[in-house]
């Protein structure tokens, strides 16, 4: 009995050990992608094809997961040269002065079944702000022959682009936006399990 005692004592008081994986963002099977309104009847689309990003989870869920990601913003692209040129200076991206995107969560929760709700701070030329994004988990899967485990998510959300400081705001004669103030925003993010370390926490 008195082992017993000593052993709780000795698990409340001294460093617990758990189980935490890292993984990394296979980024020739992922994507990031956006849309937005053109002359307010169509929509403009684009994607970002340099970015990188990790999730440190200890839950097979990922719930509670800390997810960081950042994107080249120089390498936009949207089929068109003259426009992402325009899409990297001083009216949208600033993209000399500000080269980054940046995103680091601060919950990552399920909502049901594989459904998640991901909050985090969005950093956007000098701005940063909360945002939510929603989350579709498709799991995981362990492939033996090639010695890896991967897992796939898919990420949706809507931000405007005012509110991080790409104000280009031209209208039309009528006074709609040539350009929406509204951005979708869509990843397709496979991941590569790094490794399972112990960490020590008080």
């Amino acid at each position: 009995m008195n082992k017993f005692i000593l052993f709780i004592i000795t698990f409340l008081f001294s460093n617990s050990v758990f189980s935490q994986t890292e993984w990394k963002i296979d980024t020739k099977h992922s994507s990031i992608n956006f849309s937005v309104s053109h002359l307010v009847v169509s929509e403009t689309e684009g994607r970002f094809k340099n970015f990188d990003g990790k999730i440190i989870s200890t839950k097979e869920s990922f719930e509670d997961a800390e997810i960081e990601f950042t994107i080249d913003v120089n390498s936009i692209h949207t089929d068109n040269i003259d426009r992402d040129n325009h899409l990297k200076n001083d009216d949208f991206f600033a993209a000399e002065k500000f080269p980054q995107m940046k995103f680091k969560s601060s919950s990552f929760k399920k909502i049901s079944g594989n459904k998640y709700k991901l909050i985090g701070n969005m950093t956007i030329r000098d701005v940063t702000k909360k945002v939510e994004l929603d989350v579709t988990y498709g799991g995981t899967k362990t492939i033996a022959a090639w010695n890896m485990t991967k897992a796939g998510f898919k990420i949706s959300g809507v931000l405007n682009r005012f509110d991080f400081g790409l104000k280009f705001d031209k209208t039309l004669e009528t006074g709609e936006l040539i350009v929406g103030k509204d951005v979708e925003i869509s990843c397709k993010i496979e991941l590569d399990k790094v490794e399972t370390k112990k960490e020590n926490k008080k």
